[in-house]
Parts: C-alpha cells; structure tokens; sequence
C-alpha cells in the first residue's frame, strides 16, 4: 500500500516509493529507495523535501497515515473548490483563427532562442532589440487566444525542449500575468525575464543538459549555476532592467528557503519570481525528456498544488490553477458518455466545463470522427455531457495533441 507521510516519520526501513518533489530537487540517483541509515534521512530532509510517498509492502509502515487515494481524493476536493472562485481568460478569437499565427510565433521564438543561447556561449551580449518584439508577438497571441500557443507548446521533442521550454515559461508568465490584472508593462518586462530565464544553461556542456539518466552530485552542481551565470551574462546588456534579472536569478527559489542560488526566504523573493518558480515548474514536469516521461498538465497542476504548502506561494499557485484552468489546454479528459477528448479552450466562467474536441470511444475502443463540444450547453445544442476525469494517454495508448492541433 502507497502512503503520504511527512518527512519527520521516515525511518531506517521504510522503502520510499516517491520523493514527492520535482526530479532536480532531490539528491539521490534512483527516484524509488529503500532507506538504510539515519545520513539518508538526513540527506532527505535538507534537500527541502518535507512530505514523501512510502511503499508499505515493501518496508516498514506508518498506522493513520493517508493513503494515495485518500491524500489524492482530498486533494482533488480543494482543487474543485479553488476552480469556483474566478474564471479563466477570456479568448476573443477562435483557436482555429489563432493557430496559425501562433505556430508562426511559436518558430520565431524557439529560433531566437537558439540564437540567444549561441551568442551567451560566445561571450557576446544579448541584444534585447531582437528580444523584444518576439515578447509582444507572445503576448498579443495571449491577448487574442491563450490556449492557442500554450496549447501548441506542449508539444514538445526531446532535442529542442531546452529552448522551446523557454519560449513556454516566458508565454505561461504573460498569461499569469493577465490573468491575474498586472498592466501591460510589468507583463512585457515579466515575459522578457520569461524568455530569457534559462540563458545561464549556455554555460553547461551539452553532455551535462542532455544526459539520459540521473546527474551525479558535481553535475548537479554545474545546472544550479545556471541561473547566477544567466544573471552575470544579462548585465552585460545595458538596457537589461530590473525584473528580467530578478527572475533569471530566482526562479529556483523556494519558499522555505531550500531553493538556490541565494536560499531566500519567502519573504525575500518577488511575487514575479514566484510566479516564473511556478511556471517554470509546470513547464518542466510535463515535458518529455530522455531521463523521464512527462506527466500530464492536470496532473502536475495538482503536484504543484500539493508542493505549494511548502516551495511555492499558496496563493500565487491557487491564481496559476485558475488562469490555466483545472483542465489545461491539452489535457486528456474521460466524459461521461466514455468518449475521450483534448480540451481546447477554457470557458470564460466554469473550470469545469471547458471547449474539447472528442475523438476516441472506450466502449468500443475506437477512434471516432472528431467533433467539438462545449461542455457547458445542455444537450443538443452542442454540450450534454461533463469530465468525469483527467486521463494519461499512455493509457489509453492516444496522442490527444494531434487532434488539438487540428483545429
């Protein structure tokens, strides 16, 4: 049996089935451990990790401890009620009529980027020039349609996920925030430190970035200079302001101090580096890499949830689920009819019942002809039908991508 326990009941037997934190922010080279000594305890608990996941079938057990299914089932109670408070964004044109342009920008971005990352390993200045407009393109696509390009995002290969994940940090921030009332200034400068968060990683040996396995304690070592180093090469930019550097140097902070460079308090770090923290978290974990599959992005909103009590802002977390929505753009979802759909597009005041495209029926387990549904009309005219549930395509062996790319 899988159970949720905090990290002051962990005892020498105990096998720990799930670190219940990001994978960069645990030290051990197997994500599964069987704990053989009071140092391991201890290594644990100064990685920052306050709460882990043990199998009781294979070591020792913890009496009233949670469950998975109980600690999940809470979980998901509290989710539910968050997505009722405030609506999503609103969209003011159609995903097909932002599709195009938005895989127009999507390119531009990831190809300046790659030019931006090249000309950090040369020593050279970044020229903000050329920044710039790519930042406003993003956020004008955001304005007209936000589940257009962050929808297109997710769509990610394992070789150019080092720069597109930069490209969706930077377009995650400019919606977080509009989402959450900032004026258009702050959000440009937020979406510029977005973009170029990751610069730093130009510096680490492409060996190191594109390992397909764990790091060793010296490689992870070289991948928390990332952001110092990312903050040394953007001063070298004269009109570089404030808010670009705060978030290139803190967006691995945490909340309890366990973060990195500078292992801030909570109340040391911004509001706006705890919002890149957020995303660039979210961002990271749904992502395919050759060392771990992604999960999905409702999945890991509600890892990020959970993780929030202790290295992430509560609030700032709670704001994120709502501007994404419960049910991202992307994300797989079971309706009660048992057909399976992509959500396309959050509405404007109900979480729970977003725009999706169906195309796959369990009871037959056959792919259908695709068909769009909004899930908050009744029957016959256009909805009649709720998500029981979000779904791993893994599972039902489906790519529901390219059915959201076909819009």
């Amino acid at each position: 049996m899988i159970k949720k326990i905090h990290v002051h009941q962990i005892k020498v037997g105990m096998f720990i089935h799930d670190f219940n934190c990001h994978w960069m922010d645990h030290p051990f080279l197997r994500s599964q451990l069987m704990v053989a000594s009071e140092e391991e305890i201890a290594k644990i608990a100064s990685a920052g990790i306050h709460e882990v996941y043990i199998d009781t079938s294979k070591g020792l057990d913890v009496q009233n401890a949670p469950t998975v299914q109980e600690a999940s089932t809470a979980l998901e109670k509290e989710i539910l009620d968050i997505a009722s408070i405030r609506p999503a964004a609103t969209a003011h044109v159609s995903l097909a009529e932002e599709l195009l342009r938005a895989k127009k920008i999507k390119d531009q971005a990831h190809d300046l980027v790659r030019t931006v990352m090249h000309d950090a390993r040369l020593g050279k200045a970044i020229e903000l020039d050329r920044v710039e407009p790519v930042v406003q393109d993003i956020t004008e696509s955001i304005l007209r349609n936000p589940g257009a390009l962050l929808g297109l995002l997710r769509i990610k290969n394992k070789d150019d996920y080092t720069f597109l994940h930069s490209v969706s940090v930077c377009t995650l921030l400019v919606a977080f925030c509009h989402s959450s009332g900032m004026d258009a200034a702050l959000t440009r400068e937020a979406g510029l430190g977005g973009l170029l968060h990751d610069t730093g990683k130009a510096l680490v040996p492409d060996k190191v970035l594109n390992k397909p396995g764990r790091l060793t304690e010296e490689e992870f070592d070289l991948i928390r200079k990332h952001p110092r180093d990312g903050y040394d090469i953007l001063l070298k930019s004269p009109a570089i302001k404030e808010i670009p550097l705060d978030i290139t140097l803190h967006h691995h902070e945490r909340m309890d101090g366990s973060g990195y460079p500078d292992k801030l308090p909570a109340g040391r770090i911004s509001t706006l580096a705890q919002m890149a923290a957020i995303v660039d978290v979210y961002d990271a974990i749904t992502a395919d890499r050759c060392y771990h599959r992604g999960m999905s992005a409702a999945e890991a909103l509600r890892k990020i949830y959970e993780w929030s009590k202790f290295h992430f802002s509560p609030q700032q977390v709670q704001n994120f689920l709502r501007c994404v929505g419960i049910y991202p753009v992307g994300t797989l979802v079971l309706l009660e009819s048992g057909r399976l759909a992509v959500v396309t597009e959050p509405h404007e005041t109900n979480l729970l019942a977003p725009k999706v495209r169906v195309f796959f029926s369990t009871k037959s387990n056959t792919y259908i002809k695709p068909e769009e549904v909004d899930l908050s009309r009744p029957l016959g005219t256009g909805g009649g039908d709720r998500i029981v549930s979000h779904e791993s395509p893994e599972k039902w062996r489906v790519e529901p991508m390219k059915f959201f790319s076909m819009a």
